[in-house]
Formats: C-alpha cells, structure tokens, sequence
C-alpha cells in the first residue's frame, strides 16, 4: 500500500513543478464560476489529455524493448535525461519548449471559447503540461512498465497517480489564487525538492540497470505478487480441461500470445503449405527438456524442406512466466525455432492442452494429423513428420527415412529406461504436496521451525530449519536450512530460486558424504553449488548402479526457494 500512497501524494506534488505555474492563472480565473460548467470539464479535459500522453509513453516504452535486448537500455537512457532534466532546469526547459508553446497556444483558443468548450480545452492545455512536468514518480511507473512488461500492477500505480494530480487541481480550483501565491512563495524549497526527487531517478537509473531493484523489492512479501500470480496459473491451466484429441481438426489459431522470441508473431493461416510441430513445454519442466535434443535435431533436419517447430512456453510456475527468464533459457538450451509465450493460456486452452510437454503435429492444409502427450514416441513423431513432408509436395520430395540419433547433455539426457521404482515427481508446496515426513505440522504461509526425523523411507523428504511453506515452494527464511529426500533413480533434480535475487550457495551430500563423481551437471566433486538464476539444477547423475539413497542439500544463505523434484 505504501507504493500506492506514494504514487497519489507522487501526482498531488505535480502541481508545484514551476511548468504548470504559468497555466494556473487560467485555472484560477475560472474558479468562481460553476464547477460543473467550468471546473468539471477542465478536469475532464486534464485527465483525458494526460491519460492519452502517459498510454502512449507506456506503449511506445514496451514496444521499444520488444524491438531487441537493447531497447531495454534506451529505455533506461530516456528515463537517464529525465532525472538530468530534474537536476538542471536549463535542460528541463529546453526539453519542455515545445509543450509549454503549445499549451499555451490551447490557452488562447480557450479563452475565445464559450465556458464549457473553453474550459475543456483548457483541460487539455494542463494536460499537455501535466504530462511532461509530472516528475520522477509517473517516469518510473512507466519505465517499470517498459522494462518489466505492462500489467494490471503499472496501470493501477498510474490510475493512481493520475487521481493524485486530479485532486491537486480540483483544490487548486477551489482555492482559487491564495493558493498560487503560496506555490510562488515556496519556489525556492520546490527547486531543491525538484533536484533532490531528479537525483532519485538517476540512481533508479543505476538500480535497474544493475538489477538491484528487484532484489531490494524481492525482500518484501507484501510486494511479491508470485503466489498470486501462481494461483492465477493454476486457474488458467485447469480451465478448459475437457479433453479434445480427436486428430483431423483444424488447428486452433496462434491467438493470445504475450510475446514471440527468435520470430515476428507467426499465424497458423500463414504457414498453409508448411507442416507445423506446435510443442507446449516450460523451462524448468525435466520431461519438457529430455524432448528438446529431437526437437532441436528435427529442425536443423527437417527445416529446409517445409518443418515450422513453434514452441508454445506455458509457465508452470510463476516465474517462468518472466520474459527475460525464458529468453536466458532458450539461449542457454540453444532454441533457435520460434518461441512463443502464452502466460494468459490463450494457446493452452485454444488447443484444449493437458500435458507438459505436448506435441501437436498439423499438416500443409492446417489440420492436427498427430498428437503425442509425455516424452518418448520419438520415432513414430518423426516417422509421421517425414509423411506430412512428403504429402505436402504430394510426394515429390525425397526425405530420408533415416531417423535422427540424438545424446543428450546434463538435464536434457534421456531418463534411464527402467522406471520401474523411479521416485516420483514431488511439489514442495502444500498445494499438491506428498510425502511430507518432518514431525511438525505444516504452518502454511507462515515461517516455522521444521526438523529431519532420524530416518526416511523411500519418497520420503523432510525439511530442516527456518522455513517458510508456501502453495508452490518452501521459502527458506534463515541460513543453514535444508532438505532431504530418500530417493530412487539415476538422477535428481530440484527446481531452485533466489527469493531475495542474490546467489546462494548451496552443499549437497548422498549417504551423508559428497557426491564426487556422481555429481549432476551444477554441482562440483564436492557437491558445491550455486543458485544464480530460477530454473531446474541438476543436483546428481549416477554412473554405477543405481539404487536407494538419501539426498541432503544445506543452504548456506537465507532465501533459497525450493519447488520441486524430480528424478530420471
């Protein structure tokens, strides 16, 4: 709440900026006359006006970090020249010239005009003011909403705002001129105020551009909205679940999308003549990222010759829903098909999906011809894509009937081939939680003391130290937690996160000494490693025998957040 409230007294505090001062006479010429003739369209007109400028600086913003990773760092220059244009009223002015001649160009028009016309044109003469002179406050809202994407969360922080700034003309209409000769009396302070709030900006400047902003806001519970957003995705995901899998349906359109990575926006009307792989998946899903090998293979292979694989990223978990998370992802897996990402479901639901991963395979005339729910059935996929291939060029082109040979590397190896006894995939949040073993009862969203029994059975896990238990994940509040599990296969992975954004190190044992050369591909001889990022750690990979052992990985730093396992 305290953003918000500094977001209102943000808009009040715009009247006193000295680039509104010349307008306010006009205003307070008009105050004695009826407010719903004169005050009322005045406002109207301000709000209107102003709206339309901040919407088009909002919009403008986030399509200028969707031209490529650089617009993110204009976008933090133009926010750079507002903090100097705070700090030194030289530049402010200049910067400002050309609304200031225009507003008060609409100030003449509005004196000529009858009381209501005149008075709404001259709400539109502040709010060509308003705007540019609203201060750091409203540049950061809506550099927030360029940098980090455009949400319900930036257009509320600036409904406020925009509220703040109506108030503070409402009450300088009805104080009529008292008021303006107190705002010329305080000029001097407001210039200080002025460079001290343009100083703040160019530090945000630096916060953002080092990441630190999101690590100071990642502290603060009441400003994290993932459980939330967590909630809205298991929403999205269960709706719509009727199942519809019957194949020579038309495929669903591309509609709903948040953003295409590695592509312009692509319409399945457009790729007739193509076949198209349309592949559900998310980052951190282990099953999702065994397929990429043959999906990665299929397109150097099949590409050329009229394959379109389309990646449709639907987040599991809230933050996969980031985009700069997935756009780390895809680079560091080496995607270079089209990936689109569908936080809203639209797709997911479009298409009545089910499943991570889920391969939907449409021929050249747009009909769903195969579908395939899991992993495996690699060969029988391919099979089908080299019939599509040839039936699109009714038969006349020559595509091999050798099939790909794929070896996977780290989390993408294939899974060992006996799953017979194989420990199951396992949640830590109490949302769809199992085999829970620590002695205390579960304290949800709230810190609480947890403690390893002496021994676990097999799929059994258990908690150590200070955590904080919540739907999705277990939220370590204190250093030197950490979590076991009797487990049973070749690997292990935990999906891990940095709560606060810092890196965490991190000890893992098996059978309570270092894993040595059984180590998964994020952890050392030792078992030492390192949460950087939120993403799936592969934490152990057995070369010998596979059998039952106890898992144990120590947090050496509070703010780990742990997920959910899962085994291969």
């Amino acid at each position: 709440m305290l953003i918000f409230f500094l977001a209102y007294l943000g808009g009040m505090l715009t009247i006193f900026s000295p680039c509104v001062l010349p307008v306010l006479p006009f205003i307070f010429a008009r105050s004695e006359q009826s407010f719903r003739r004169t005050g009322l369209p005045i406002l109207l007109g301000m709000a209107a006006t102003f709206t339309v400028l901040a919407s088009f600086a909002a919009v403008g913003g986030a399509w200028l970090i969707a031209v490529n990773q650089y617009g993110r760092y204009s976008a933090m220059g133009l926010l750079l020249l507002l903090g100097l244009a705070l700090i030194f009223p030289a530049l402010s002015d200049r910067l400002m010239r050309p609304f200031v001649a225009l507003g008060g160009r609409l100030q003449e028009r509005a004196d000529q005009q009858s009381s209501i016309k005149g008075s709404l044109l001259l709400g539109v003469a502040v709010g060509f003011l308003w705007a540019p002179c609203a201060g750091p406050i409203l540049g950061l809202v809506l550099a927030g909403a360029a940098l980090h994407g455009a949400n319900l969360y930036s257009a509320f922080l600036l409904l406020v705002f925009a509220a703040g700034a109506a108030t503070s003309l409402g009450l300088a209409l009805l104080a009529g001129g008292r008021l303006f000769s107190i705002m010329k009396r305080g000029l001097g302070a407001e210039e200080w105020v002025r460079r001290g709030l343009g100083i703040a900006v160019v530090v945000g400047v630096v916060a953002i551009a080092l990441g630190w902003d999101t690590k100071f806001l990642a502290q603060f519970s009441l400003l994290n909205t993932a459980s939330t957003e967590q909630k809205l995705i298991s929403q999205l995901a269960k709706s719509n679940a009727v199942s519809n899998k019957e194949t020579g349906r038309i495929a669903p359109p591309l509609l709903g999308a948040t953003q295409w990575l590695n592509s312009p926006p692509l319409a399945i009307e457009s790729l007739r003549g193509k076949v198209v792989l349309v592949d559900f998946w998310t980052y951190s899903c282990i099953n999702c990222l065994r397929t990429l090998p043959y999906l990665k293979a299929w397109n150097e292979k099949y590409r050329d010759q009229g394959l379109v694989i389309i990646g449709v990223h639907a987040p599991e978990f809230a933050f996969e829903k980031d985009q700069h998370n997935v756009e780390q992802a895809i680079r560091d897996l080496g995607i270079t098909y089209p990936v689109v990402l569908d936080n809203d479901y639209a797709i997911w639901n479009a298409y009545k999906n089910e499943y991570w991963p889920a391969h939907y395979l449409i021929d050249a005339q747009g009909k769903i011809r195969h579908e395939h729910f899991g992993e495996g059935a690699y060969q029988e996929t391919e099979q089908m894509i080299q019939s599509l291939l040839k039936e699109a060029h009714n038969g006349e082109l020559s595509v091999s009937a050798d099939l790909v040979q794929v070896d996977g590397a780290g989390a993408t190896a294939a899974a060992m081939s006996d799953k017979t006894g194989r420990s199951p995939e396992t949640y830590l949040g109490y949302t769809r939680q199992q085999n829970f073993s620590s002695p205390e009862a579960i304290s949800k969203d709230a810190a609480h003391q947890y403690s390893t029994p002496t021994s676990l059975k097999l799929n059994q896990w258990a908690l150590s130290g200070d955590w904080q238990i919540g739907d999705q994940s277990a939220l370590l509040k204190k250093s030197g937690g950490s979590i076991s599990y009797s487990f049973y296969g070749r690997d292990l992975h935990l999906v891990l996160g940095s709560h606060n954004g810092k890196p965490i190190p991190f000890k893992v044992t098996i059978d309570g000494v270092a894993p040595s050369v059984e180590h998964g591909v994020d952890i050392d001889l030792q078992g030492n490693g390192v949460i950087n990022e939120q993403r799936l750690y592969q934490l152990i990979r057995q070369s010998r025998d596979v059998h039952e052992h106890t898992f144990k990985i120590e947090f050496l730093d509070a703010g780990a957040e742990a997920f959910a396992f899962t085994f291969g």
